[in-house]
C-alpha cells in the first residue's frame, strides 16, 4: 500500500523542516510496526542523499560481533551511495568521518537529507557509537544550513533517554521530534477501504481489539476473506504470518527483554493492573532502579499505562497493559497457535465473548478524545481513571473501567458493552447500575452529578429500564 493514511500533521512537519533554511535534526519514534519508516519514506520520497538502517539484534546470538556487523552494514550503505577509495572503518568515529566525505562529495548546495533508521540498534555495548554520532552532528552537521538529519527508532526509551533526558552532547540539539501513534478506528477503516478490503465497522472494531491499530499487522489482511479467516491466516495454524511476533517484538526493542515479557505476562492476567510493589513480588524483580527503568521503558513504548485509581491517594499508582496485540496473543494465540481455524471455530464461543468485553473496553480507553467529542465536552478539562472497590461481608465490590471526571462538576460513569445487537438493560442490571451510581455519588461533593454513559456496539434498546442512561454512544461515535 503506497498511500499514507492519516499522518497529516506529521507529513506537514517533515516537509516544513525539509524546506527550512537551517540545519535540522529530526527524531521520529513510536511503537515497533507502527509505520515510522513508511511515513518518512513516503513523505520525503526521492529526496534522500544517504539512508541506512541499523541491523536488528534479533537472531544475533554472538554479542561480540554486533559492533562489527553494524559497522560492516553501515560501510556497505556508504558504498551503495557512491563512496569510493576508503577501507571498511574499524570504529564509529571512522565511519562517520567516511559519511562526511561522502556528503562533501555529493554536496551541490541543495538540501542534503540523511535518514538513519533504527538508530538505537547501532548503539551496541562499548562501541563508542553515541559519542561518535554526537561528534558527527555537533562538529560537522550543525554548522551546515543545508543538512537535514532524520533518525528513527522503535526503542522509544533509548530515544527519549539519549536525546531528551540525558544531559550529554545531544541534549537540546533536536530541532523537532515526531511521535507516530497507532491508527484510530477511523484510520483503520480508511486503510481497509483503500485496500478494497470489505469489513463492517463491527469487524473494524474487532480488528482494533486484536491488532491495536498497528499498520504492519493490518497489512496482512487479504480482500475476499472474512475477518475470522484473515485472523486465522495471520496468527494461527502451522505457518502464521506473524509467527513468534510476541518474542520478536520485545527482543528487538529492549536489552532486558526477559524482564519486560515477565511484566507484560503478569499485567495480562488482571485488567485493572498492579502496583509497582505487586509487580515486584509477582514477577520476581527486585524493587529499585532496574524495575523502575523497565516500567518506564514499557510505558514510553506504549505497551503499558500508569494511572492513579479513582478515589485513591495520588501517590498510589497502578500499571495496566494497554497493548491490544499483546493481550490477544497471550490469551489466545500462544496457547492455540497451531490450530489453523481457531478464530473461525471459536468466534461465537463463550471464551471469545468474555475477551470481547474486556478488549472493547481497551478500545474505548484508546478513543477517549472521540468519546468526549460525542459527549460534547471536548473542550472541558477532565481526567480518566478506573474505579474498583473490593467487596467484603458487609459491602459489595464494584469495578468501573472508565470514569471521566470533568471540571464542570459532572462525572461520566462509562459502561462499555460489546454485542451483536442493541444492548438490553434488564431489571437486574438496572439495580446493579443504580447501586454503582449511588456508591460513586458517595465519593463526590454534593454539587457534583453522575451521568451514566453507555458505550455499546449498536446502542441500547429502549425499555422501562433504559431511562437510567443519561447518554448512549455507539461504535459509530468512536469513528469520528
Amino acid at each position: 500500500m503506497s498511500k499514507i493514511i492519516g499522518r497529516k500533521s506529521e507529513i506537514a512537519e517533515l516537509n516544513k523542516l525539509y524546506y527550512s533554511d537551517r540545519a535540522e535534526f529530526v527524531v521520529v519514534y513510536g511503537r515497533r510496526r507502527v509505520g515510522k519508516t513508511f511515513l518518512i519514506k513516503q513523505a520525503l520520497k526521492d529526496r534522500f542523499t544517504f539512508q541506512h538502517t541499523g541491523v536488528s539484534p534479533v537472531d544475533q546470538e554472538d554479542e561480540k560481533n554486533r559492533m562489527k556487523i553494524q559497522l560492516e552494514s553501515f560501510y556497505y550503505s556508504l558504498l551503495s551511495h557512491g563512496l569510493e577509495g576508503y577501507k571498511q572503518p574499524k570504529t564509529w568515529l571512522e565511519a562517520f568521518y567516511l559519511l562526511q566525505q561522502l556528503l562533501l562529495k555529493l554536496d551541490n548546495g541543495e538540501r542534503m537529507l540523511i535518514f538513519i533508521d533504527e538508530l538505537p540498534w547501532m548503539d551496541t555495548p562499548r562501541s563508542g557509537f553515541l559519542s561518535a554520532f554526537e561528534s558527527f552532528w555537533n562538529g560537522w552537521c550543525n554548522g551546515r544550513d543545508n543538512i537535514m538529519l532524520v533518525v528513527c527508532g522503535s526503542a522509544t526509551s533509548w530515544i527519549l533517554g539519549k536525546f531528551f533526558k540525558n544531559k550529554g552532547g545531544l541534549y537540546g540539539r533536536i530541532t523537532s521530534d515526531i511521535k507516530v501513534y497507532p491508527f484510530t478506528l477511523k484510520e483503520c477503516e480508511e486503510y481497509f477501504e483503500y485496500g478494497n478490503i470489505e469489513l463492517s465497522r463491527y469487524d473494524v472494531v474487532q480488528s482494533h481489539m486484536i491488532f491495536g491499530g498497528i499498520p504492519y499487522y493490518l497489512s496482512y489482511f487479504e480482500k475476499g476473506l472474512s475477518f475470522e479467516r484473515n485472523v486465522d491466516k495471520i496468527l494461527f495454524g502451522p505457518h502464521p504470518r506473524l509467527k513468534d511476533e510476541f518474542n520478536r517484538l520485545f527482543n528487538a526493542i529492549f536489552t532486558n527483554a526477559s524482564d519486560c515479557k515477565k511484566i507484560i505476562r503478569l499485567l495480562a492476567k488482571k485488567h485493572t493492573g498492579y502496583t509497582r510493589e505487586e509487580i515486584s513480588a509477582a514477577a520476581g524483580i527486585p524493587l529499585g532502579g532496574g524495575l523502575s527503568d523497565t516500567l518506564k521503558g514499557l510505558e514510553e513504548s506504549d505497551f503499558i499505562v500508569r494511572y492513579n485509581p479513582y478515589g485513591m491517594p495520588k501517590n498510589v499508582e497502578k500499571y495496566k497493559l494497554i497493548d491490544n496485540f499483546c493481550l490477544f496473543w497471550l490469551k489466545y494465540v500462544e496457547p492455540s497457535q497451531k490450530e489453523a481455524d481457531y478464530m473461525t471455530d471459536n468466534m461465537a464461543s463463550d471464551i471469545m465473548k468474555a475477551w470481547k468485553g474486556i478488549a472493547f473496553e481497551e478500545v474505548c480507553w484508546q478513543h477517549v478524545p472521540q468519546i468526549k467529542r460525542a459527549l460534547e465536552i471536548g473542550g472541558v478539562k477532565s481526567t480518566t481513571s478506573i474505579w474498583s472497590v473490593h467487596g467484603d461481608d458487609n459491602k459489595e465490590g464494584v469495578q468501573i473501567d472508565l470514569i471521566i471526571k470533568r471540571n464542570d462538576n459532572v462525572v461520566n460513569l462509562c459502561e462499555m458493552k460489546f454485542s451483536s445487537a442493541e444492548y438490553n438493560i434488564t431489571k437486574d442490571e438496572d439495580l446493579k447500575l443504580r447501586k454503582r451510581i449511588n456508591m460513586l455519588k458517595e465519593t463526590l461533593l454534593k454539587r457534583q452529578s453522575v451521568h451514566l454513559t453507555m458505550i455499546t456496539t449498536y446502542g441500547i434498546s429502549y425499555s422501562r429500564h433504559s431511562g437510567i442512561v443519561q447518554k448512549s454512544l455507539t461504535i459509530d461515535d468512536l469513528f469520528h
